[in-house]
């Protein structure tokens, strides 16, 4: 019998009838600028030819919620869509803005570790995971996902899954994963046949906190009461719509997710790469830093591939997305 997995409180996904019509309606608009109307800027990543562990941490976001935290010495990426469409099929669903990335799959030097949040297609990825897989030994992910790199060729032994609160030490570092209040399924009958997580990743001098995706909800206090003060959090920001704010949060609600772990520097993630809603593109930006900025929230909004240290004077704020 398979296994399904359940939030912490009831979380209904908002796919009534009616919402099914409304969101028809909403897909036929074309008043609202779902796709930026130009090319997307991107810095290209250049990896350090070796790491300290003196080194200042620092994270660099490859769109949606892709990124790669350097930390203490070591490399760990996260959630690597790094392909052309969520999608089951290479030929059908939406497109990436930019086609262009910071780095190639091929390119990314040797990683200590590869970590997903759960199984949908924009954030486990296989066309990235297959072109990934021999660049780390080690794969980190939620219950029930180990099955799915298998099926891509990853040895069983190189994978580890966790339940919610189990954790884990890696090379110096503590991993825990944490609850986020989702859903999971690549089909119309695997849902919730996987489990989906955040992630708290805490070194010798720093803590790290990746919201995966999550409506808002009392599991955040818990993670910061567990395991803050972070220095920094990745959170996400976009594919957000009342209908379904169970499950993915509202910019503001972002924000005070931020403050109830106890965040330092928050930097938005899960936008600028895919439509998988109804707001403009630009939006959850525009929203969050407004959000942020009235709480007194310290934020960063870099560019696709530009590197952001930790612990620094000044972060990327410049509202780059307003000239495309």
């Amino acid at each position: 019998m398979m296994t399904k997995y359940e939030n912490q409180i009831p979380t209904a996904a908002g796919m009534s009838f009616s919402s099914l019509v409304s969101m028809l309606k909403d897909s036929m608009r074309r008043s609202i600028e779902r796709r930026p109307a130009g090319s997307i800027p991107m810095v290209k990543y250049e990896p350090a030819e070796s790491l300290n562990v003196s080194d200042h941490p620092q994270v660099t976001w490859f769109g949606h919620s892709a990124f790669l935290l350097e930390i203490e010495g070591h490399r760990l990426l996260f959630d690597p869509m790094l392909g052309n469409r969520p999608s089951p099929v290479s030929w059908a669903g939406t497109k990436r803005y930019s086609t262009n990335l910071p780095i190639q799959p091929e390119d990314f030097p040797t990683l200590d570790a590869i970590i997903i949040s759960h199984d949908h297609y924009d954030h486990l990825d296989y066309s990235s995971i297959r072109r990934l897989k021999n660049k780390t030994q080690r794969f980190i992910v939620p219950l029930g996902v180990r099955r799915r790199l298998i099926q891509l060729g990853v040895p069983s032994e190189q994978i580890t899954e966790h339940n919610w609160w189990d954790e884990l030490s890696f090379k110096g570092l503590t991993f825990a994963c944490t609850p986020a209040r989702h859903f999971s399924g690549r089909g119309l009958l695997d849902r919730n046949s996987t489990l989906w997580c955040s992630w708290v990743i805490a070194g010798q001098a720093t803590k790290v906190f990746f919201s995966g995706d999550s409506g808002y909800g009392p599991h955040f206090k818990e993670i910061g009461s567990k395991y803050g003060p972070f220095d920094l959090t990745l959170m996400e920001c976009g594919q957000y719509d009342e209908r379904w704010s169970n499950i993915h949060m509202m910019p503001e609600e972002t924000v005070q997710a931020h403050l109830d772990v106890r965040g330092g520097l928050l930097i938005p993630v899960h936008w600028a790469a895919f439509t998988l809603a109804y707001h403009a593109w630009h939006e959850p930006v525009e929203r969050i830093v407004k959000a942020a900025h009235a709480l007194n929230v310290t934020i960063a909004t870099p560019k696709i591939g530009e590197k952001v240290v930790l612990h620094s004077e000044d972060y990327p704020s410049h509202p780059w997305w307003r000239s495309i």
